[in-house]
């Protein structure tokens, strides 16, 4: 009889008995076989969740997109490097170039030898065979100052569009085509939008770009050894819709993002006959956009994400909202998880606001956070649970755009550096305390006039003019010393802020706290050096002329207190200005880290009377050669507009800056339940960054349907996944935050499993993408005001310290439901132009495939893991056990554990096991 017509309970013949136990016997190895393939394979699995993502070095490597070009003629010896030219966003990238001759000057406007670069869009005009770019009538160049030109460094033709016609020219500037209509009056050479409009006059203040808009680098020195660099803002459509750069096109059957130039222009000392400029006395260079000077040009290509929504019309929205530490981030992730089926919103609010919010309205669903909910006064956590989840790990910082203006007299080691930018400077929480307060002499401007000041203000009398001039500031960035400053409140008297109350704000006034030699100055005590603080902000009331102390331990804005207002000296101004006028807030760090990066202000510091009616107006950016503008802004804005940032000094008493290292070793400070903060005073290690910060998304479970706990736990496995891999490329971490620790991954993809898995009361539905959804399936994160733990799969300890929840926590604000009032600025859809920093995800979207996984070898985690496991099922009873025994308990990396359950084997498999197997 054969083993397979043997049923349960039959003994058989003697003979059939054999046959029977050799059956039992495989069927036994096969049932260690698969149970142990199983604990490896899930074991594998937990081990490649449990690593660190890949490096970011090999990313770097295998996605360079730098290029450089030669030269040729007079400039054949010069080369120019792009670092970066695919895959581009709104964003700045870095122009060098060596090879090249020191520039020359004409009194102060730039002579001989400089660099001019502008952006421009379409195909190759055949000008130039060995380098092809584009038609020189479509670039956007030529904006310069219309009036208020004389401290302008150029000569009304090498900054503008303006040419001279010549049927055969041998001057650069000259062109043979523009102006003939008038040879003995410039012409102008015409823009062209690509939508096909034409500006044929009044191109150097024309509807589609101006002084304040364009990206335009008229001017950019070559230094005494040949050398240069410069930082080039590189515009898409959002930012320049005539450029049309990433716009999606139809190329040869198949849809791309438009890819546009970047154009430089080298000005020399030869015109065309190969003679030297006869009149050194004047600036001779013209256009770059004539025809001469075009023929010297060097294109090359820039590639561009592409611009508009790249989820998939219709699908649904889990919207987020919160702290803009997370936008950059968040940007790149929403790429990266479209094809899921799930577009991912993001809406920026402060995290103040965003805390109340989710508190007011669970629904909400997920939102960034750097702090628990119930942390700010007078605030209470809600209730019931609420999860948090670390998913970045970045930090506020001060950037700067500062060039090197030698003083009259200075060594020539100085004079030779002169235009370049300052790399790093040094920052105390007291110089800080000091640009915030607005406690510079000319930060009240015109409050101080020659020996005179006006009434309240003899404080500000013997206080430096602004940063660059403080002693205390120089002590500690001693080149200084030798460098001239226009110390206005343009410069170097206050920072650029954002309006409104935010975290980063709040961490930079508990830095400067922490510090006793800043607490000391804002309490009235005159520094070293006998500067002293603006009394409007001091923190003792009997010195606030207000009657009241200053209160920053409790600040989470950028306060403008001092309500000086005049009539700016040296101006016939009817209006006055106010400190907000002298120092404007921008939207958000992002703005400006913009404006830093454009050396731009907003400060309307130049008196039209000839405007209707008279009124204030933007000189624009600041000249070349002399820009001076700071701001604080958030580590991934700094990055993305290759801004240099301060070193700060911490509470070790080390001046340390922004570097991946130096976050990672806040991050290991971090205090508190729930939500742990990293705060300046407990980020003590030697290297650690005062203003790191960890974002935590946060969610209360009970308000939001299954569904939406579903979408937004992928999204935090993502963020705590492939998200923590740094990279330019959509869905990987963009420059300016540091991967997140093992540890820190850990609890966030705990906090995804706790959403998963939550079984607490559930709100009423009301519909809407991040709704209630009645009872929920699975696990329970649990807690409640007692801070007692749920059932289930999560620790709950939960309470009014906002930490209740999963053990880790946490999850990024969704959308409300669809019958409520959204909130202001609240999204409503996709985001309309999402901005990306990278490319191989983009074809998740753009092309409707997958990219490959990165070669890592994590991935064969899974199947060795099944392989071993299968190995050790079939060699247990050789090791000393006879049977496998389940349930089976599998340590896992970081302190977890994975059980395999008991299970029951099928029917027909089990009626051939011995008695009491199963």
């Amino acid at each position: 009889m054969s083993p397979r017509s043997t049923g349960p309970g039959t003994t058989g013949s003697p003979a059939a008995r054999p046959s029977g136990t050799a059956a039992s016997r495989i069927r036994r190895l096969l049932l260690r076989i698969v149970a142990g393939a199983a604990a490896g394979a899930l074991a594998g699995l937990g081990v490649a969740q449990a690593a660190a993502p890949a490096s970011a070095a090999g990313t770097a490597d295998a996605t360079s997109s730098a290029v450089t070009v030669p030269g040729r003629g007079e400039f054949k010896d010069m080369r120019f490097t792009v670092d970066r030219t695919t895959h581009l966003t709104s964003q700045a990238v870095t122009v060098s170039w060596s090879g090249g001759t020191p520039t020359t000057f004409a009194g102060t406007a730039f002579n001989t030898d400089f660099v001019q670069i502008m952006q421009c869009w379409g195909d190759d005009d055949g000008t130039v065979p060995s380098n092809p770019g584009p038609s020189r009538t479509q670039c956007q160049y030529g904006a310069s100052p219309t009036t208020d030109r004389g401290s302008w460094p150029g000569n009304d033709y090498d900054d503008t569009r303006k040419v001279f016609y010549s049927a055969d020219p041998v001057n650069y500037g000259q062109d043979d085509r523009y102006g003939a209509a008038n040879p003995n009056a410039p012409g102008e050479v015409p823009f062209k939008s690509v939508d096909g409009t034409v500006i044929t006059s009044g191109t150097q203040n024309n509807a589609f770009f101006n002084r304040n808009t364009t990206n335009e680098v008229d001017f950019a020195r070559t230094g005494a050894d040949g050398t240069g660099k410069e930082y080039f803002e590189v515009q898409t459509a959002n930012e320049a819709p005539h450029l049309g750069c990433g716009v999606p096109v139809t190329v040869g059957g198949g849809t791309k993002p438009r890819s546009c130039w970047l154009v430089i222009v080298p000005q020399g000392r030869l015109d065309l006959d190969g003679n030297p400029y006869a009149d050194h006395s004047q600036v001779n260079a013209g256009s770059p956009v004539s025809s001469t000077n075009w023929k010297n040009r060097v294109a090359i290509p820039l590639g561009f994400n592409p611009v508009g929504t790249n989820c998939a019309l219709g699908a649904k929205e889990r919207a987020t909202t919160g702290s803009e530490l997370a936008a950059d981030a968040m940007t790149s992730w929403q790429a990266a998880l479209c094809p899921t089926g799930t577009v991912y919103g993001y809406t920026e609010l402060g995290e103040p606001d965003t805390r109340a919010r989710l508190i007011a309205d669970g629904s909400t669903g997920l939102a960034f956070t750097t702090r628990a909910l119930g942390a700010d006064p007078g605030s209470t956590a809600p209730s019931d649970p609420t999860v948090y989840a670390p998913v970045a790990l970045s930090g506020t910082v001060i950037g700067f755009t500062v060039e090197r203006r030698p003083k009259a007299g200075a060594p020539d080691s100085v004079r030779r550096l002169a235009g370049t930018k300052v790399e790093s400077v040094d920052l105390t929480p007291r110089l800080v305390a000091k640009l915030l307060t607005e406690s510079y002499r000319n930060s009240p401007w015109g409050a101080v006039l020659g020996d005179s000041a006006a009434t309240g203000y003899d404080w500000a009398r013997s206080n430096p003019a602004g940063l660059a001039s403080d002693p205390e500031f120089i002590s500690l960035n001693p080149e200084f010393a030798d460098l001239s400053v226009s110390e206005t409140p343009s410069t170097d008297t206050d920072l650029i802020t954002s309006l409104g109350h935010s975290d980063s704000a709040r961490a930079l006034w508990q830095w400067i706290l922490a510090d006793k030699d800043a607490r000391s100055f804002l309490a009235g005590d005159p520094d070293a050096w006998g500067t002293k603080v603006n009394p409007y902000y001091s923190t003792t009331a009997s010195k606030n002329p207000t009657g009241f102390a200053f209160d920053p331990a409790n600040a989470d804005d950028y306060p403008k207190s001092d309500p000086w207002c005049t009539v700016p000296p040296g101006t016939d101004a009817t209006v006055k200005q106010c400190m907000t006028d002298f120092h404007p807030y921008v939207e958000d760090m992002h703005s400006g880290a913009l404006h830093t990066r454009r050396a731009d202000t907003l400060w309307k510091s130049s008196w039209d009377a000839l405007a209707n009616p008279p009124a204030f107006k933007s000189p624009g950016p600041q000249t070349v050669g002399s820009r001076f503008v700071i701001t604080v802004t958030d580590a991934a804005s700094a990055a993305r507009y290759g801004l240099q940032t301060a070193r700060l000094r911490n509470t070790a008493g080390r001046f340390v800056g922004p570097a991946d290292s130096s976050l990672t070793a806040a991050a290991g400070g971090a205090t508190g339940t729930g939500a742990p903060e990293i705060t300046p005073a407990t980020a003590d290690a030697t290297g650690a960054y005062p203003l790191a910060q960890l974002v935590y998304a946060a969610v209360r479970p009970a308000g939001i349907d299954a569904a939406a706990r579903k979408d937004y736990a992928a999204l935090l496995r993502y963020a705590a996944g492939d998200g923590q891999t740094s990279g330019a490329d959509p869905g990987l971490l963009p420059a300016g935050y540091a991967p997140l620790p093992g540890a820190l991954r850990t609890r966030a993809t705990e906090a995804a499993d706790a959403l998963v898995h939550y079984t607490g009361p559930s709100s009423t539905p009301t519909g809407g993408s991040g709704s209630a959804g009645g009872s929920s399936a699975g696990g329970a994160t649990g807690g409640g005001s007692d801070g007692s733990g749920g059932s289930g799969g999560g620790t709950g300890d939960g309470g009014t310290d906002g930490s209740a929840g999963g053990s880790a926590g946490g999850s990024t604000g969704g959308s409300g439901d669809a019958g409520a009032t959204p909130s202001a600025g609240a999204s409503t859809g996709p985001s309309a132009a999402p901005s990306y920093d990278g490319g191989k995800a983009l074809q998740t979207t753009a092309l409707g495939t997958t990219p490959d996984d990165p070669g890592n070898s994590l991935r064969y985690a899974v199947p060795v893991g099944a392989a071993l496991g299968a190995f050790a099922g079939i060699g247990a009873p050789f090791a000393g056990g006879g049977r496998l025994r389940l349930p089976l308990r599998v340590p896992l990396p970081g302190g977890r554990a994975l059980t395999v359950p008991a299970f029951t084997l099928p029917e027909w498999l089990r009626r051939r096991l011995p008695s009491g197997r199963s």
